[in-house]
């Protein structure tokens, strides 16, 4: 796979080079390197212990790290001031605070401390009731919070981490315990966030089709190092040589697998011999097949078999033929 082309500085909110992480003996982080856009919605995707948590949380400025360079909205998140971190917005899982507060006497209590870092080019806070409508909380706005129900909490997790209205949001699994509707609503949210407010967003999940759906391009971070980078298509393209073509002809249904390349030639050698082909079909791999083979492949990896940004070289390719 080829390395992403980084874009000019000024166009980065996150660029991290080789960030390294050691507890004690154990290596957590072992060159992560990445680049975020402004506006771009990134996906951190791995299994558990492939350290996202520790990753997220240098970048927020809560861990120290043993060594690398990062960089947060052009700030060292090291050495992020007050002015700093009201740029940013954190969504964790959970709150479980404040449960005699009412929904909008909490969100006004917190949005006071964004109104001194309000500037021309971003104004803070968020209105509060426009915020408490967009999270689709209106009809429970003067509701305690000991009365919400989990997924009318979990929007107002969500309304929390974004009254400053950050330019970069960190979402640490934002739709736990939505319904198939809110999640949606809140898809349309993250999609409102990166087009018009031109906010970042760093989300963690291990829902891959929400991955899928919501993400400009995906990380793949397994034994602390990135294996791939890229949007859900040019993973499944670049990682997976093989498609599946399906079609009917004469009443019943054809499946052919095309092992290399391309399948167009294959399609086009169908069409120009049979004219009666109905219902064809192109199926290649999902974003879980492909992110299955991606952890497969770097697991089985031997040591020093690996870049510093995490890509399985050609001799893993070997090894795995």
């Amino acid at each position: 796979m080829t390395d992403p082309v980084p874009p000019p500085s000024g166009e980065l909110a996150l660029d991290v080079r080789d960030l390294r992480m050691r507890y004690g003996t154990k290596d957590v982080l072992t060159g992560v390197s990445f680049t975020a856009r402004r506006g771009e919605v990134v996906a951190l995707l791995g299994p558990n212990g492939a350290g996202k948590t520790t990753t997220i949380e240098i970048l927020e400025g809560f861990r120290m790290r043993s060594a690398g360079e990062v960089t947060v909205l052009g700030q060292d998140p090291a050495r992020g001031d007050e002015a700093w971190r009201a740029r940013l917005g954190v969504v964790l899982q959970s709150w479980r605070d404040h449960g005699r507060w009412r929904v909008r006497d909490l969100l006004g209590y917190l949005a006071r401390f964004y109104a001194p870092y309000s500037t021309a080019e971003v104004p803070r806070p968020w209105d509060v009731d426009e915020l408490i409508g967009v999270v689709g909380l209106a009809e429970h706005a003067d509701a305690k919070i000991l009365k919400l129900s989990g997924g009318q909490r979990r929007r107002l997790d969500v309304a929390i981490g974004i009254v400053g209205r950050p330019e970069l949001v960190f979402l640490d699994e934002p739709t736990a315990g939505f319904d198939p509707h809110a999640r949606r609503e809140f898809h349309d949210l993250v999609h409102r966030l990166a087009d018009f407010e031109n906010t970042t967003v760093l989300l963690t999940t291990h829902d891959l089709d929400e991955a899928e759906k919501l993400a400009d391009r995906i990380l793949v971070l397994d034994e602390g190092t990135i294996v791939a980078d890229g949007s859900a298509e040019q993973l499944a393209r670049e990682l997976t040589t093989q498609a599946e073509v399906r079609w009917t002809a004469d009443g019943r249904r054809q499946v052919h697998a095309v092992a290399e390349g391309d399948p167009t030639d294959f399609v086009r050698r169908l069409l120009a011999g049979d004219p009666g082909v109905t219902d064809l079909e192109v199926r290649r791999a999902s974003l879980e097949d492909t992110y299955m083979a991606l952890v497969h492949r770097a697991e089985t990896a031997g040591p020093g078999q690996q870049d510093l940004d995490g890509q399985v070289t050609e001799q893993t390719e070997e090894v795995q033929s």
